[in-house]
């Protein structure tokens, strides 16, 4: 397998050859990484829409990783992608996020598609190395379909699409009308009628392309109709595992935000920061509060590292026999999603905040960047209340029960 040369960003980055193990595409990542990390700040700042990153997620292999070998992919794991995910965050939480949307929209039809389904769309998306983007924001009104024979035609508005203007595809959600049965399919980004609107404005995570879309009377075939046969939908509960992989894949990049942050803010306090001109030291890295304020921030990130990988490895387990896959399992599943979820939001709060006592008043300055962490991790923990998690996981130790599946839980 051969990936292609890439210079998005005036590195000369080149890649010739795909890593064959999950060690070898962590790397792969931090390479990445390194090449985002050149001018992440300056990125942060303008207005650009990331082509050029995207076309580095392509040209690195990771938008394909987990496409299966033989045509082109990586062949790899959720458990190893969320890795990556996490690597590329570290340096610029935006690319991280349209990273781990992708990955998931790439994987909608595994989750819900036929078998016949399956096959087509990831040999397709991999060989042709498609970006994804979705516009499925359950919080606004369902888009209407109308089933008009063996075309279905979607018609309404999202507030958000997230990969919107830099994607090939975009997966599209809505309801039949006059039903409550919802129906997702992947169309090309430029189809006729799907607009993107260049109206993300927000503090943090300014670079996911995340505006809003017109969907007005776009067209598909019945057959593209993920999941279903003769137009009936073939369940199982597997399908109702895309919100613990979302929930992961934010988990992933949270936590790659506040190590980003972390390790920034060592560098600069290792070679920046100084001393109190009151204390009995004479080098900031001999302050002993600066010294505990690393120790507790790593211990804490360490931990909340931790939890994520091993929540990640249970749900490979689930990836790993999907037919299987009972509601109790689900269930238990999301409540450890959940106690993840909440405890990366804190950490990464806590820290994308706090580095700030360690570096000093010179270090605010615009030029170098540091808010970017906070705002970023502020931005999109907002999705959905962390409080709901922490129920989750509550109700669960106290009575035993389990999540509904929704949008959300």
């Amino acid at each position: 397998m051969t990936i292609t040369e890439n210079r998005p960003t005036g590195t000369g980055a080149r890649w010739t050859t795909a890593p064959t193990s999950p060690e070898g595409w962590i790397d792969r990542a931090r390479e990445v990484a390194a090449i985002l990390a050149e001018d992440a700040v300056a990125r942060d700042r303008g207005t650009d829409a990331p082509h050029a990153e995207v076309t580095l997620l392509k040209d690195s292999g990771l938008a394909t990783v987990l496409g299966p070998v033989e045509f082109g992919g990586g062949g790899q794991t959720w458990e190893t992608a969320y890795r990556l995910i996490r690597e590329v965050a570290t340096a610029d939480g935006s690319i991280g996020q349209l990273y781990g949307y992708h990955l998931l929209w790439f994987w909608a039809a595994r989750l819900v598609g036929t078998s016949e389904q399956i096959a087509a769309v990831e040999q397709a998306a991999t060989e042709n190395r498609w970006f994804f983007g979705g516009a499925v924001n359950p919080r606004d009104n369902d888009v209407e379909i109308t089933d008009e024979g063996d075309t279905l035609v979607y018609h309404g508005a999202k507030t958000f699409s997230t990969g919107s203007r830099v994607s090939d595809v975009t997966v599209l959600e809505g309801v039949l009308a006059g039903t409550d049965t919802h129906v997702f399919a992947i169309v090309p980004s430029d189809s006729e009628g799907l607009t993107f609107h260049d109206d993300w404005d927000n503090i943090g995570q300014r670079r996911t392309e995340s505006g809003s879309v017109t969907i007005d009377h776009v067209r598909t075939e019945w057959s593209s109709a993920a999941g279903f046969v003769d137009k009936v939908f073939q369940p199982r509960v597997y399908n109702t595992l895309n919100v613990p992989i979302i929930q992961l894949v934010f988990v992933n990049f949270y936590l790659g935000i506040a190590r980003g942050a972390l390790d920034s803010a060592a560098e600069y306090t290792r070679t920046t920061t100084r001393a109190w001109l009151h204390s009995t030291v004479d080098n900031a890295l001999d302050e002993p509060y600066i010294v505990d304020l690393y120790g507790d921030y790593t211990a804490k990130l360490w931990a909340a590292e931790a939890l994520a990988d091993a929540v990640a490895a249970e749900q490979q387990r689930l990836h790993d026999d999907a037919d299987a896959v009972t509601e109790t399992q689900r269930g238990e599943h999301e409540v450890r999603v959940a106690a993840a979820k909440a405890r990366a939001t804190e950490v990464a709060l806590e820290i994308t905040a706090g580095i700030f006592e360690a570096l000093g008043a010179r270090a605010t300055a615009s030029s170098h960047g540091f808010d970017r962490f906070w705002r970023n991790v502020r931005t999109h923990t907002l999705h959905d209340p962390v409080f709901y998690k922490r129920r989750e996981v509550g109700r669960h130790v106290l009575t035993g029960e389990l999540p509904t599946p929704t949008w959300y839980s």
